[in-house]
């Protein structure tokens, strides 16, 4: 596997990870709708300002145009509203969680329509990671009686079968344009509806002008969402989608040490052992992409 695109993987999980108590936080000062507009605005600037200089801003080419569409509309507008609207009524680390049970809806994906081989070690850390998530979830301590909590949690399981669709997406399609080059188009295409369905449902936005507020705006527009998606794009293409799927439970992981540390949420000990499978399963997968590369 490519080094350089592994270490660009481990700073993206790293960056997803803290940022789920961060929008947990940023969402008490702003609608959640509106949160979602600033953020993809903040990330159109950001990647101007990076992308002007160099002369790299300029429109994609036709054959693109696909996969913008479907970045922007699918990966950027619809996961951010679903998952910030589901933020309001489901802690963070299990909006991470269920948010990142995408590997379930990748790993049948990749093989029936990319042609990518389930070996058995890489099965065995795909149960192991996805055994995780299922541990963490613990539907048998869940309050269905509670209707917000119940749509929370529906909402953060579509937004991760529409992220596994753009992973499928991402891997098929034949890239003329770099990945820095089409993210802020990909940005401006989700930020369009996502303005036009807050003003409509929203109103107008109401920030309370809080520190806190601007911070979890600022890292969100910048880090979670410039870099952030560009970084997720590249290494969709560079490795392959088995891998980094299932290298981002590693998110929810974080995003439950994260939200304990931030948020005092708590980390129990059936969190734990779901980490520790987590872990396991990503290690399983390490291991045996390491024996193939020397094969």
């Amino acid at each position: 596997m490519n080094p350089r695109a592994v270490a660009l993987l481990a700073l993206l999980v790293m960056a997803w990870g803290v940022n789920w108590p961060i929008m947990k936080m940023g969402l008490s000062h702003l609608q959640p709708l509106w949160f979602a507009s600033f953020r993809l605005g903040l990330g159109v600037a950001s990647m101007v300002v990076v992308l002007a200089p160099l002369g790299r801003l300029r429109l994609p080419p036709r054959a693109d145009w696909p996969v913008v569409a479907s970045l922007g509309l699918l990966n950027m507008a619809a996961f951010m509203v679903l998952v910030n609207v589901a933020l309001l009524s489901v802690p963070a680390g299990r909006s991470a969680i269920l948010a990142y049970t995408t590997p379930l809806w990748v790993a049948p994906g990749a093989a029936l329509f990319l042609g990518e081989r389930l070996s058995r070690g890489r099965l065995l850390g795909l149960i192991l990671g996805l055994g995780g998530v299922v541990v963490l979830f613990n539907p048998l301590g869940f309050d269905w009686s509670d209707g917000r909590a119940v749509q929370g949690n529906a909402l953060l399981l579509l937004a991760a079968l529409i992220w596994a669709a753009t992973i499928l997406h991402v891997r098929r399609h034949t890239w003329h344009a770099s990945p820095l080059d089409l993210a802020p188009w990909q940005m401006l295409v989700g930020v369009v509806p996502v303005t036009a369905m807050a003003a409509l449902l929203e109103g107008a936005p109401q920030p309370d002008g809080s520190f806190e507020l601007i911070w979890a705006l600022v890292y969100n527009g910048t880090f979670a969402t410039a870099f952030a998606f560009w970084a997720a794009v590249t290494v969709n293409r560079l490795l392959p989608a088995l891998t980094v799927s299932l290298s981002f439970l590693c998110v929810p992981a974080g995003g439950l040490v994260f939200s304990a540390l931030i948020l005092g949420e708590r980390l129990s000990l059936t969190n734990l052992a779901g980490l520790a499978l987590i872990v396991a399963g990503v290690a399983t997968v390490a291991m045996v992409g390491a024996r193939e590369r020397k094969a």
